[in-house]
Protein backbone atom coordinates (compact mmCIF):
# COMPACT_ATOMS: atom_id res chain seq x y z
CA UNK A 1 0.00 0.00 0.00
CA UNK A 2 2.85 2.38 0.86
CA UNK A 3 4.58 1.59 -2.46
CA UNK A 4 1.46 2.57 -4.41
CA UNK A 5 1.14 5.81 -2.45
CA UNK A 6 4.82 6.66 -3.09
CA UNK A 7 4.46 5.97 -6.83
CA UNK A 8 1.39 8.20 -7.03
CA UNK A 9 3.22 10.89 -5.06
CA UNK A 10 6.23 10.77 -7.41
CA UNK A 11 3.94 11.02 -10.47
CA UNK A 12 2.19 14.06 -9.02
CA UNK A 13 5.45 15.94 -8.50
CA UNK A 14 6.91 15.21 -11.92
CA UNK A 15 5.64 17.29 -14.81
CA UNK A 16 6.35 16.40 -18.44
CA UNK A 17 8.52 19.50 -18.76
CA UNK A 18 10.68 18.76 -15.70
CA UNK A 19 12.91 16.31 -17.60
CA UNK A 20 14.58 17.55 -20.77
CA UNK A 21 14.14 15.36 -23.81
CA UNK A 22 17.53 16.12 -25.37
CA UNK A 23 16.80 14.32 -28.62
CA UNK A 24 13.71 16.44 -29.26
CA UNK A 25 15.39 19.67 -28.11
CA UNK A 26 18.43 19.16 -30.35
CA UNK A 27 16.17 18.22 -33.27
CA UNK A 28 14.13 21.42 -32.80
CA UNK A 29 17.28 23.53 -32.59
CA UNK A 30 18.74 21.88 -35.70
CA UNK A 31 15.56 22.35 -37.73
CA UNK A 32 15.29 26.02 -36.83
CA UNK A 33 18.97 26.76 -37.37
CA UNK A 34 18.99 25.03 -40.76
CA UNK A 35 16.07 27.28 -41.70
CA UNK A 36 17.96 30.33 -40.42
CA UNK A 37 21.02 29.42 -42.48
CA UNK A 38 18.94 28.95 -45.63
CA UNK A 39 17.22 32.30 -45.07
CA UNK A 40 20.52 34.06 -44.43
CA UNK A 41 21.91 32.78 -47.74
CA UNK A 42 19.36 34.99 -49.49
CA UNK A 43 19.75 37.92 -47.10
CA UNK A 44 23.39 38.58 -46.27
CA UNK A 45 24.56 39.42 -49.79
CA UNK A 46 21.82 42.04 -50.25
CA UNK A 47 21.87 43.84 -46.90
CA UNK A 48 24.56 46.31 -48.01
CA UNK A 49 23.56 46.41 -51.66
CA UNK A 50 22.73 49.58 -53.56
CA UNK A 51 19.23 48.24 -54.22
CA UNK A 52 18.46 47.68 -50.53
CA UNK A 53 19.96 51.00 -49.47
CA UNK A 54 17.75 52.76 -52.03
CA UNK A 55 14.51 51.29 -50.61
CA UNK A 56 15.42 51.00 -46.94
CA UNK A 57 13.07 53.09 -44.73
CA UNK A 58 14.68 55.65 -42.42
CA UNK A 59 13.38 53.81 -39.33
CA UNK A 60 15.31 50.65 -40.24
CA UNK A 61 17.65 49.63 -37.39
CA UNK A 62 21.38 49.34 -38.10
CA UNK A 63 22.37 46.21 -40.00
CA UNK A 64 24.14 44.65 -36.99
CA UNK A 65 20.82 44.50 -35.06
CA UNK A 66 19.21 41.97 -37.41
CA UNK A 67 21.52 38.96 -36.91
CA UNK A 68 21.40 39.43 -33.14
CA UNK A 69 17.61 39.78 -33.08
CA UNK A 70 17.06 36.85 -35.43
CA UNK A 71 19.44 34.58 -33.51
CA UNK A 72 17.51 35.24 -30.31
CA UNK A 73 14.18 34.80 -32.10
CA UNK A 74 15.25 31.54 -33.74
CA UNK A 75 16.34 30.14 -30.37
CA UNK A 76 12.95 31.12 -28.93
CA UNK A 77 11.15 29.53 -31.89
CA UNK A 78 13.11 26.30 -31.38
CA UNK A 79 12.23 26.22 -27.68
CA UNK A 80 8.61 26.99 -28.50
CA UNK A 81 8.58 24.03 -30.87
CA UNK A 82 10.22 21.87 -28.23
CA UNK A 83 7.76 22.76 -25.45
CA UNK A 84 4.80 22.30 -27.75
CA UNK A 85 6.10 18.89 -28.87
CA UNK A 86 6.92 17.49 -25.43
CA UNK A 87 3.67 18.84 -23.95
CA UNK A 88 1.50 17.33 -26.67
CA UNK A 89 -0.90 14.74 -25.43
CA UNK A 90 -1.19 12.72 -28.64
CA UNK A 91 0.00 12.27 -32.22
CA UNK A 92 -2.81 14.44 -33.59
CA UNK A 93 -1.49 17.45 -31.64
CA UNK A 94 2.07 16.67 -32.77
CA UNK A 95 0.96 16.47 -36.39
CA UNK A 96 -0.77 19.86 -36.14
CA UNK A 97 2.28 21.38 -34.46
CA UNK A 98 4.57 19.93 -37.13
CA UNK A 99 2.42 21.31 -39.95
CA UNK A 100 2.09 24.77 -38.40
CA UNK A 101 5.81 25.14 -37.63
CA UNK A 102 6.76 23.80 -41.08
CA UNK A 103 4.47 26.26 -42.85
CA UNK A 104 5.73 29.08 -40.64
CA UNK A 105 9.40 28.34 -41.24
CA UNK A 106 8.88 27.93 -44.99
CA UNK A 107 7.09 31.30 -45.13
CA UNK A 108 10.02 32.74 -43.18
CA UNK A 109 12.50 31.52 -45.84
CA UNK A 110 10.21 32.59 -48.66
CA UNK A 111 10.17 36.17 -47.40
CA UNK A 112 13.98 36.37 -47.65
CA UNK A 113 13.89 34.94 -51.16
CA UNK A 114 11.14 37.28 -52.35
CA UNK A 115 12.46 40.44 -50.72
CA UNK A 116 16.23 40.18 -50.95
CA UNK A 117 16.82 37.73 -53.78
CA UNK A 118 13.95 38.54 -56.16
CA UNK A 119 13.46 42.19 -55.11
CA UNK A 120 9.73 41.45 -55.11
CA UNK A 121 8.67 43.76 -52.30
CA UNK A 122 4.93 43.32 -52.86
CA UNK A 123 5.25 39.52 -52.94
CA UNK A 124 7.36 39.67 -49.79
CA UNK A 125 4.74 41.85 -48.10
CA UNK A 126 1.98 39.35 -48.96
CA UNK A 127 4.20 36.54 -47.67
CA UNK A 128 4.81 38.54 -44.51
CA UNK A 129 1.07 38.85 -43.89
CA UNK A 130 0.80 35.06 -44.24
CA UNK A 131 3.80 34.65 -41.93
CA UNK A 132 2.15 36.94 -39.38
CA UNK A 133 -1.07 34.88 -39.57
CA UNK A 134 0.92 31.65 -39.18
CA UNK A 135 2.58 33.00 -36.02
CA UNK A 136 -0.84 33.92 -34.62
CA UNK A 137 -2.12 30.41 -35.45
CA UNK A 138 0.94 28.91 -33.78
CA UNK A 139 0.37 31.07 -30.72
CA UNK A 140 -3.28 30.09 -30.30
CA UNK A 141 -2.62 26.42 -31.07
CA UNK A 142 0.34 26.07 -28.73
CA UNK A 143 -1.40 28.09 -26.01
CA UNK A 144 -3.79 25.17 -25.50
CA UNK A 145 -0.87 22.72 -25.33
CA UNK A 146 1.86 24.71 -23.55
CA UNK A 147 1.55 28.33 -22.51
CA UNK A 148 5.33 28.51 -22.28
CA UNK A 149 5.52 27.54 -25.94
CA UNK A 150 2.99 30.20 -26.90
CA UNK A 151 4.64 32.99 -24.90
CA UNK A 152 8.00 32.26 -26.54
CA UNK A 153 6.40 33.24 -29.86
CA UNK A 154 5.34 36.73 -28.75
CA UNK A 155 8.69 38.46 -29.54
CA UNK A 156 8.69 36.74 -32.96
CA UNK A 157 5.18 38.07 -33.61
CA UNK A 158 6.21 41.58 -32.57
CA UNK A 159 9.40 41.53 -34.66
CA UNK A 160 7.53 40.30 -37.74
CA UNK A 161 4.99 43.07 -37.14
CA UNK A 162 7.84 45.58 -37.18
CA UNK A 163 9.30 43.89 -40.27
CA UNK A 164 5.89 44.27 -41.89
CA UNK A 165 5.99 48.00 -41.24
CA UNK A 166 9.47 48.21 -42.78
CA UNK A 167 8.39 46.07 -45.73
CA UNK A 168 5.32 48.26 -46.29
CA UNK A 169 7.37 51.46 -46.09
CA UNK A 170 9.91 50.08 -48.57
CA UNK A 171 7.00 49.23 -50.87
CA UNK A 172 5.93 52.85 -50.81
CA UNK A 173 9.45 54.12 -51.54
CA UNK A 174 9.49 52.57 -54.98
Amino acid sequence: MKKIARKKSKRLHKSPSSKINWKVLITCLLIVFIISIIGSLFTTSSVNSQWYNSIKPSITPPSWVFPIAWTILYIMIAFSMYYAWVSSKNNKQRKIISILFTVNLLLNILWSILYFNNHNILGAFIDLILLWISIALLFFTTFTISRRSAYLLVPYFLWVTFAGILNYLSLNLI
